[in-house]
C-alpha cells in the first residue's frame, strides 16, 4: 500500500502559494482542453434544511483521478464557519489506491481565486489598476492575493451585505501586496464604478450588478452564484459582455447568471464564447479592443482541485 500523504487546511495554505497556483491552473485549463482530464459534472443533492452535499469527480490521464466531497452550509458565516468544508481526493490510476487527501476549504479558497487571477491575465485590460471585491468572505482574501500577485494593484473596494464585515475585512487586510488603499465601500455601486476588475463572490440569489454601472473595458469574475436559480449579474451585463468559463456543461447546467436571461430570450447560446482552455490554446479570442466588457463565469471544475492536491503531494516527494 502507498503512504497517503495528508495536508490540512493549515498546510495547504502555508505550501500551495499564489503565484505558483495561477500558472497551475492555466496549465491545468489548458490541459482540460486538450484531453488530458475527463472532467465530470459535479453532483449534488439537497439535504434537511436546505444545506448540500456535492460530489466532484474527474479523472487525469496522467494516472491519477479523484474527487472533492464537500457540504455546503449557506449559513454558515453567522457562527464563524466557511460554508463549504471536505476533502480532496487523489487516487492512483493503476491500483485504485488512495495516495493523497487535502482539506477541501483551503484548496477551493486557493484555487478559486488563482483561477480567476488566470483569467483575469486574460481578458482583463493589461493597466487595470483597480479591483471591486463584492463580499467579504474568504474568497475575498483569496481574490484579493491570487490577483495582486498578477497585476500592479493601487486601490481595493470592498463591498459586503454588511458594511461591519466590508469594515473588518480593509483593516486585515490592508497593506497586502503593498496596496494600502483597501477601503469599504457602502454600496456595490460606488465599489463598481469606475473599478477595472470586478469580482462578485456573494451568495445572493438576484443581481449585485447594474450594467450602467461598468467602465468601458471592466472585467468581471463571476464567482458567487453556482446554482441555476441564482445570479449576482444582470441581463444587460451579460449580453453587453464577451463571454466565457471553466466548462460549458457547467454554464448550462447551473449558471443563472447565463441560464436566467437565456430562458426569458434575451441572450442564446452563442453568447457564450468559450472556455478559458480555449483562450489559452489561443484558440478563441478574448478581449478584442480595450473598450470590451468581459466575463469569465467561475462555477468550479474537479480537475483544478486535484491538480492542486497533485502539486502539493508531488513537493512532499
Amino acid at each position: 500500500m502507498k503512504e497517503i500523504r495528508t495536508f490540512t487546511g493549515e498546510e495547504v495554505e502555508e505550501k500551495l502559494q499564489y503565484g505558483p497556483c495561477v500558472d497551475l491552473m492555466e496549465e491545468t485549463l489548458l490541459k482540460l482542453h486538450k484531453g488530458g482530464f475527463e472532467q465530470y459534472l459535479r453532483k449534488s443533492e439537497v439535504m434537511p434544511g436546505g444545506n448540500i452535499i456535492a460530489f466532484m469527480p474527474a479523472y487525469c490521464f496522467d494516472g491519477y483521478f479523484g474527487a472533492k466531497i464537500l457540504s455546503v452550509f449557506p449559513k454558515n458565516s453567522r457562527d464563524g464557519y466557511p460554508s463549504h468544508q471536505g476533502q480532496v481526493m487523489i487516487f492512483d490510476g493503476t491500483h485504485g489506491e488512495l495516495t493523497a487527501l487535502a482539506d477541501a476549504t483551503a484548496v477551493t479558497k486557493i484555487r478559486t481565486g488563482c483561477v480567476s487571477a488566470a483569467a483575469s491575465r486574460c481578458l482583463a485590460r493589461k493597466d487595470s489598476k483597480v479591483l471591486a471585491l463584492l463580499g467579504a468572505g474568504e474568497q475575498a482574501e483569496s481574490h484579493l492575493k491570487a490577483i495582486s500577485a498578477v497585476f500592479a494593484l493601487d486601490e481595493v473596494r470592498v463591498w459586503n451585505h454588511r458594511f461591519d464585515k466590508a469594515e473588518s475585512f480593509c483593516e486585515a487586510h490592508r497593506g497586502i501586496s503593498g496596496i494600502e488603499n483597501v477601503r469599504a465601500c457602502a454600496s456595490a455601486e460606488e465599489a463598481v464604478r469606475g473599478a477595472d476588475i470586478i469580482c462578485t463572490l456573494t451568495a445572493s440569489k438576484e443581481p449585485i450588478i447594474d450594467r450602467s454601472w461598468l467602465k468601458p473595458g471592466a472585467h468581471i469574475n463571476a464567482v458567487g452564484a453556482c446554482t441555476k436559480a441564482a445570479r449576482e449579474l444582470d441581463s444587460a451585463t451579460v449580453r453587453a459582455a464577451r463571454f466565457f468559463c471553466d466548462s460549458r456543461e457547467s454554464v448550462f447546467a447551473e449558471a443563472g447568471d447565463f441560464v436566467i436571461p437565456m430562458n426569458a430570450g434575451e441572450i442564446g447560446k452563442e453568447q457564450l464564447l468559450g472556455t478559458l482552455g480555449e483562450l489559452f490554446a489561443g484558440e478563441i479570442e478574448g478581449r478584442t479592443s480595450d473598450e470590451d466588457i468581459t466575463v469569465f463565469e467561475s462555477l468550479g471544475i474537479a480537475a483544478e482541485d486535484l491538480a492542486s492536491v497533485k502539486y502539493l503531494a508531488d513537493l512532499e516527494r
